[in-house]
């Protein structure tokens, strides 16, 4: 499919409000299918398939394909360059709104391996993969185009400026792995940030398990309140440690094996782990 004739012929432009810019570079889309690591009975879920461009490579390689796409322009168009594909389904709608369980019930097999395989829209990148990793369905890998920045947040390791709360809530569900940084000339139009391919395994079991899921992840949100701030000055100003005065939390910090003066960007995940139970235990007596 040439991208610039399907644009010409349907008079489609790009939608800057729902951060379009479709991907042209066929090297690019083989890259992300062959992360996805799809075999001929896996189902794979697309969200913003576009003109339906990497939509043919999964057609091509998963057993079917489910495709959500929100601009209703682009509808006859992804009908007429999928046409000769049966086993793609075409979702009206917009991803942060549809019920993803019931999408899984109807379009995938109970036993089926399944995998997302997507170019997102810069702009709400974080809230589809929280909804993915948060809706517990059934996933094997999530393969997205993001931009560069936030692809760099998401595999940041404890300690380096671009870990942060992102990170830490992504690894606790996934292992992310690099596939490719993406020039903007691979796009139609051109982005004015770079672009990279990050595949994230979900992990069937995640690396710690925190007492409290909720409170483990309000610690983490409140550790990064203030980036520049101490774990110590963060927590003390969060309604978690309300009651809590400065000489206790600081002595809770030490027993638990935490410096009172480390910033939050250095804490592994296991050691938020500890964090939050060891708060539990306060707040309970």
């Amino acid at each position: 499919m040439k991208t610039k004739e399907v644009l010409n012929r349907f008079s489609i432009t790009a939608k800057k409000s729902l951060g379009q810019n479709f991907l042209t570079d066929t090297r690019i889309l083989q890259r992300i299918v062959d992360a996805a690591q799809l075999s001929g009975d896996d189902g794979a879920l697309e969200i913003g398939p576009g003109l339906g461009a990497l939509t043919e490579y999964l057609a091509q390689t998963a057993g079917n394909v489910v495709a959500v796409e929100i601009d209703q322009r682009l509808l006859p168009v992804l009908g007429a360059t999928l046409k000769e594909y049966s086993n793609v389904h075409i979702v009206h709608g917009d991803v942060l709104k549809l019920d993803l369980e019931a999408l899984w019930q109807q379009h995938f097999r109970p036993d089926q391996q399944v995998s997302v395989a997507a170019n997102l829209p810069y702009y709400i990148t974080t809230p589809i993969i929280m909804k993915l990793l948060e809706s517990r369905v059934r996933l094997n890998n999530i393969v997205v185009m993001v931009q560069k920045e936030v692809a760099d947040r998401l595999a940041a390791r404890p300690g380096g400026k671009q870990y942060g709360s992102l990170s830490i809530a992504v690894q606790y569900y996934c292992e992310p792995e690099m596939v490719c940084i993406v020039p903007r000339a691979a796009f139609i139009p051109q982005p004015n940030v770079d672009s990279a391919v990050i595949r994230l395994r979900v992990r069937e079991e995640p690396p710690v398990r925190p007492m409290d899921e909720r409170h483990f992840f309000a610690v983490i949100q409140a550790s990064f309140a203030q980036r520049r701030k101490t774990i110590l000055n963060n927590l003390l100003h969060s309604p978690l440690c309300a009651g809590i005065d400065r000489p206790t939390l600081e002595a809770m910090l030490q027993q638990t094996g935490i410096e009172p003066s480390r910033r939050g960007e250095t804490l592994s995940i296991e050691e938020y782990a500890r964090l939050s139970d060891t708060l539990l235990h306060i707040a309970k007596k």
